[in-house]
């Protein structure tokens, strides 16, 4: 379930919080199939939260518990699994690109598909209050727009966004160059297949967006998925660099040509 090399410091009936450094926190929902991980990021001045998980339970229960300070929500991409909590803090951040999806609804995708996927294969008991019935995404007004190349600043710590589209339009990748720290959100994860197959995926921009992940940030130490390991070692990005190039040679980037394995990733389309 966990990789022994990021200790957990709390063990909570649904969240699993482990320590990447003193500063760095994963929050885990390892009791539902997505096993989805949101980060929490300590500065001197303020903290970021980069998403808020499925809201399945309240995240601001485990965030309470490791930083005092305020805390800026910073969104990978509107989907279910990312906004859960999002309702729970003030200052929420998305990509211009998906400003209407918070706000109006996340496009072509049912309730009635939201709530299948939110609801299905749980293996630990959930809180009360979690009704899959009546289970709704976060929607609201984001306190502001993140841009490719925004530098967030958290207090001798700063965070650089790069839009990274393709699993979704607004998706964007984080950057914590002081720690070489990159957290691609559902871009790049290992185990099960990154996908572009949704009708508001895009194949092209996806391997557009590896590549650039792949070759045009300097500094990578870890890499930090959405889903299933935690820790992904820079190496993985010649594995994506080499897929990128077999892909485009092969002309399989494009809707229904299935799943692709490569050493270490997958991707879907």
């Amino acid at each position: 379930m966990q990789q022994a090399q990021y200790p957990i410091v709390i063990d909570d009936a649904w969240f699993t919080v482990s320590k990447l450094d003193e500063t760095t926190f994963a929050i885990s929902e390892y009791g539902h199939w997505e096993k989805v991980h949101s980060f929490l990021l300590i500065g001197k001045e303020r903290a970021a939260l980069i998403d808020t998980g499925l809201g399945i339970d309240n995240m601001k229960r485990m965030t309470d518990q490791l930083t005092d300070l305020p805390i800026i929500v910073l969104t990978t991409h509107v989907h279910a699994d990312h906004i859960g909590s999002h309702g729970q803090y003030e200052e929420i951040y998305v990509h211009e690109s998906e400003e209407d999806w918070l706000v109006s609804g996340i496009k072509k995708l049912s309730i009635e598909q939201i709530r299948k996927d939110i609801s299905r294969d749980i293996t630990r008991p959930v809180p009360a209050s979690f009704d899959p019935e009546t289970y709704t995404p976060f929607q609201g007004k984001p306190t502001g727009l993140l841009c490719d190349g925004d530098i967030i600043e958290l207090g001798e710590r700063s965070l650089k966004i790069y839009h990274t589209p393709g699993h979704s339009p607004g998706h964007i990748s984080i950057f914590d160059k002081s720690r070489g720290y990159l957290f691609t959100g559902d871009l790049l994860y290992d185990e099960t297949p990154v996908y572009a197959f949704f009708p508001t995926t895009n194949p092209e921009d996806l391997v557009s967006s590896l590549e650039r992940i792949a070759t045009k940030i300097d500094g990578i130490h870890k890499i930090f998925g959405a889903h299933n390991r935690i820790g992904l070692e820079p190496e993985l990005l010649e594995s994506v660099q080499a897929a990128v190039g077999e892909l485009r040679e092969k002309e399989l980037v494009r809707f229904g040509t299935g799943v692709h394995q490569f050493d270490g990733f997958s991707v879907r389309f």
